[in-house]
């Protein structure tokens, strides 16, 4: 016999493989939409602060118009854009993943955003601010903190990501009882048979 758990604790629920019962408490809920809220938040910040204006140079040029030549984040470090992307289908895959998937997919996270926040810093390094002012500065520091929040996401996942649960779980078809399944198959058959024996009789069985 097992022995009560004392009063006042938080018992976590457990499946049948002995592992914690995924989303158990409210705190594994609020972890797994942090863990979201971040990698969306932070792909869509990469991908908007990338494309800005990051250097703006412009050449002077005796009897003809300046030439001026803007690059973004993008323009210097292509990659970066591809890793917003990724991050972002990982924040949606972090509600159809369970158990070590989600993990597995949360260290990835991790290193997208560390990708991105090292790439952003690796791009301004590269480029002549010019004449960009203060979206030089402001852009590649918004890249940043669009990396680190993926990564943190995607820490929140690799840590608790087994605990959470899977948001599609609740929706799937689950069989009917058995005894419902019987007793329907039982009865159509005699139901077929009650309307052939009316037609035998010269009844209108749709009366």
């Amino acid at each position: 016999m097992t022995a009560p758990a004392p009063s006042g604790e938080p018992v976590a629920a457990a499946t049948s493989s002995g592992e914690p019962a995924a989303g158990a408490t409210p705190g594994t809920r609020r972890s797994h939409l942090t863990a979201v809220l971040a990698c969306l938040a932070g792909a869509g910040l990469t991908l908007y602060a990338v494309t800005r204006t990051w250097s703006s140079t412009v050449e002077h040029r005796t009897g003809l118009s300046d030439l001026t030549t803007i690059r973004t984040g993008a323009d210097e470090q292509p990659w970066l854009v591809g890793l917003a992307v990724v991050a972002l289908a990982g924040a949606g895959a972090l509600l159809a993943t369970k158990g070590l998937a989600r993990r597995i997919l949360g260290g990835v996270l991790l290193l997208a955003g560390a990708g991105i926040a090292a790439g952003a810093v690796l791009a301004r390094a590269a480029l002549d601010a010019g004449e960009a002012g203060a979206a030089a500065t402001l852009w590649p520091v918004a890249c940043v903190a669009g990396g680190l929040a993926i990564a943190m996401g995607g820490l929140l996942a690799a840590r608790h990501g087994h605990l959470w649960a899977a948001m599609s779980s609740r929706y799937e078809r689950r069989p009917a009882p058995a005894a419902v399944r019987r007793e329907g198959s039982d009865r159509e058959p005699a139901d077929n048979r009650a309307a052939w024996d009316a037609l035998d009789r010269g009844d209108d069985p749709t009366d």
